[in-house]
C-alpha cells in the first residue's frame, strides 16, 4: 500500500513538473513571437531610411558626411537587428541592438533637424510621404517593444518564481533581456516634420 502512495506521488510529481516545463516554453517562445515583431518594424525602417537619403541628396549635396553617417547607423543597426533576431534571449545581442537603434536615432535626428534647413526639400511630396511612413513606424516599434517586454517579464518572472526555478535551471531555461533605452535622450523618436 505505502509503494502505491508513493508511487503516486511520483506520478504527480512528474506531471506537475511536465507542466511547469511546457509553461516555460510556451513562454518563451512568446517572447521570441513579440521580438519577431518588433524585427519586422525594424526591417520596415530600415528599408525607409535609404529612400529619405536618396530623396535628400539633391537638396543636401553638401553635406554628404551627414548621409553616409546614417547610412552606416542603418547599416549596423539592421546587422545587429539580424543578431538580436537570431536569439531574442541572448543579453548581448539585445544589447547591441539598443546600442545601435540608439546611434541609429540620434543620426536620423542631425539629418531631419539639417533637412529642415531646406525648404524645398521640406515641400518635396516625396520626402513628406517617407516622414509620415517613418513615424507610423517608429510608432509600431515602441508598441511592438512593449509587447516584447511584457512578455519577457511575465517568462522572467515565471522561471524565477518557485518551483519553477529549480526546473528553469536544470533545463537550461536562461533569463532574457528586456529591450530597453536608458537615457532619455535616447527614448525619443527621431522628430519629423517637413509642414
Amino acid at each position: 500500500m505505502a509503494l502505491w502512495i508513493v508511487l503516486g506521488v511520483v506520478v504527480v510529481l512528474f506531471f506537475f513538473a511536465i507542466g511547469i516545463y511546457n509553461r516555460l516554453v510556451a513562454l518563451r517562445n512568446r517572447f521570441k513571437n513579440a521580438f519577431a515583431q518588433i524585427d519586422v518594424q525594424l526591417k520596415r525602417r530600415y528599408d525607409l531610411i535609404p529612400n529619405l537619403v536618396e530623396t535628400a541628396k539633391g537638396y543636401l549635396q553638401h553635406e554628404r558626411g551627414t548621409l553616409e553617417a546614417v547610412i552606416a547607423a542603418r547599416n549596423q543597426a539592421s546587422a545587429a537587428g539580424a543578431r538580436a533576431a537570431a536569439n531574442p534571449g541572448d543579453p548581448a545581442a539585445m544589447q547591441g541592438l539598443v546600442g545601435a537603434e540608439t546611434a541609429l536615432t540620434g543620426t536620423l535626428g542631425r539629418f531631419f533637424a539639417l533637412a529642415e534647413a531646406y525648404p524645398d526639400l521640406k515641400a518635396n511630396q516625396t520626402m513628406m510621404q517617407l516622414s509620415e511612413e517613418l513615424t507610423s513606424t517608429e510608432n509600431k516599434v515602441a508598441f511592438s517593444r512593449q509587447a516584447f517586454n511584457d512578455a519577457v517579464m511575465e517568462y522572467n518572472t515565471a522561471r524565477e518564481t518557485f518551483p519553477s526555478v529549480v526546473l528553469a535551471g536544470m533545463f537550461g531555461f536562461q533569463p532574457a533581456q528586456l529591450f530597453e533605452i536608458t537615457a532619455a535622450a535616447e527614448r525619443e523618436a527621431p522628430k519629423v516634420s517637413f509642414k
